[in-house]
């Protein structure tokens, strides 16, 4: 169904048009986007995702604004350069929030293959609270030294707002974005991936857990927090495992993202 949907809405395959290595980019960067449909992380047509085109001056793919994310495919992905400008021919726009973040992102992190920004009501949630991200859970304990903060400046629509994103996003890899939602970066899409597979996890567990109020939960010890951040630093060596994994149910549920 998703394949019939993207091709009624004009996006005839592209792989012979690309190079070999921007067409596994592009097979990744979709596969994305269905994984974030399947876990339920969708804000409608209104986050995003993108990814570096391999051997380019920095242009990325990014989704085809008003495509739902279980009908992207490989094919439909947009190609734009830091400018802003489509660089090859679709019949669709950008989300010009989503240009202002990735943007800013991919110019000025050469590691940054791979951005990805939700909305999800936990993560969203979490970005709202005073104290950000607690150590509640191994799974915040794994990633919390890796998270930067930005406050919220209003819909992502000013350019201006990039500098200040990128100064607070520094050389970490995860973000919370106060009031908005959460932004993780790889240097390739599983990567990524894993990281905010962490993240919003470990958002949806403090949320529950603090259903209890913060003076009842229990804290790990100091030494516990220090080996487990220790430990997740190496988080994105089993990032292939899982994404290997991850690509084999894709196949098996629908296997149109490859188109």
């Amino acid at each position: 169904m998703a394949n019939t949907v993207a091709l009624k809405k004009g996006a005839p395959s592209v792989r012979d048009l690309v190079s070999a290595e921007e067409w596994q980019v592009r097979v990744d960067l979709a596969a994305c986007y269905r994984l974030v449909a399947m876990y339920g992380w969708t804000d409608m047509i209104f986050t995003h995702l993108s990814a570096r085109v391999p051997n380019t001056d920095h242009n990325f793919l990014i989704n085809p604004y008003g495509m739902l994310f279980d009908e992207i495919t490989a094919s439909s992905l947009v190609k734009v350069d830091l400018e802003g400008r489509i660089i090859m021919e679709s019949e669709y726009s950008i989300n010009p929030a989503g240009f202002t973040i990735h943007s800013a992102v991919h110019a000025a992190r050469d590691d940054a293959h791979c951005v990805m920004h939700l909305h999800t009501d936990q993560g969203v949630a979490v970005s709202a609270q005073k104290h950000g991200l607690l150590p509640l859970s191994q799974t915040a304990m794994a990633v919390i030294e890796d998270v930067a903060y930005h406050d919220f400046e209003g819909i992502a629509l000013n350019l201006d707002e990039r500098e200040r994103l990128v100064n607070d996003i520094g050389t970490k890899n995860l973000m919370i974005l106060r009031n908005h939602g959460t932004l993780t970066v790889g240097e390739s899409v599983k990567d990524a991936f894993l990281r905010m597979f962490f993240l919003e996890r470990a958002c949806s567990m403090q949320i529950q857990a603090l259903s209890a109020g913060l003076d009842n939960v229990h804290w790990a010890t100091d030494d516990a927090r220090e080996t487990t951040a220790r430990q997740g630093k190496g988080i994105t060596a089993v990032a292939g495992l899982a994404w290997d994994g991850l690509l084999r149910k894709l196949d098996r549920m629908d296997p149109s993202f490859r188109d």
